[in-house]
C-alpha cells in the first residue's frame, strides 16, 4: 500500500495542477530552499546556475535543464513525490507523511517541506526557464 500524500491534490497523470497553498510561490524564498544544505538539500544532488556555490551535486540533472522541459504542474508533482515517476529514485518525496523508516520521533508524521515551501521552490524553478 502506497503512503498517502498529506492533503488531497487533483492529479492528471504526471501533474498536480492546483497550487498547494493559497499564497503564490516566492522566487527568493524558493532559491534559498534549493540552496539550503539544511532544508531543501537540492544542491547536494543537483547542480544549477549558482556560481557562488562551490560544491554542487552531480547525481541528478541540472536544475535549469530539468525545469526547462517541465510545466509548473509537472515540477510540483515531482517535488511532492518523485517516486511516482521513478520508484528507484534517490530524490526524497518532499510532501508525504508516514513513508520514512527509522525516523527520529520529532520528524515522524511530518513532511520535509511545507505546502508553501513547495510552491516557493516551484516558483524558483520556473524562474530558471530561458
Amino acid at each position: 500500500m502506497a503512503p498517502c500524500i498529506t492533503q488531497a491534490q487533483k492529479t492528471d497523470q504526471d501533474v498536480i495542477v492546483e497550487s498547494l497553498s493559497v499564497v503564490p510561490g516566492d522566487v527568493v524564498r524558493g532559491r534559498a530552499i534549493v540552496l539550503s544544505r539544511q532544508s531543501g538539500l537540492c544542491i547536494l544532488c543537483h547542480s544549477g546556475p549558482f556560481p557562488e556555490e562551490r560544491f554542487q551535486g552531480n547525481l541528478a540533472p541540472d536544475l535549469a535543464a530539468s525545469a526547462a522541459g517541465l510545466s509548473p504542474a509537472q515540477l510540483r508533482a515531482r517535488i511532492v513525490d518523485a517516486s511516482r515517476f521513478n520508484p528507484d529514485t534517490i530524490m526524497p518525496s518532499y510532501f508525504k507523511k508516514g513513508h520514512f523508516t527509522r525516523v527520529a520521533p520529532s520528524f515522524a508524521d511530518k513532511t520535509i517541506l511545507t505546502a508553501q515551501e513547495i510552491e516557493d521552490v516551484v516558483a524558483f524553478l520556473v524562474s530558471l526557464k530561458p
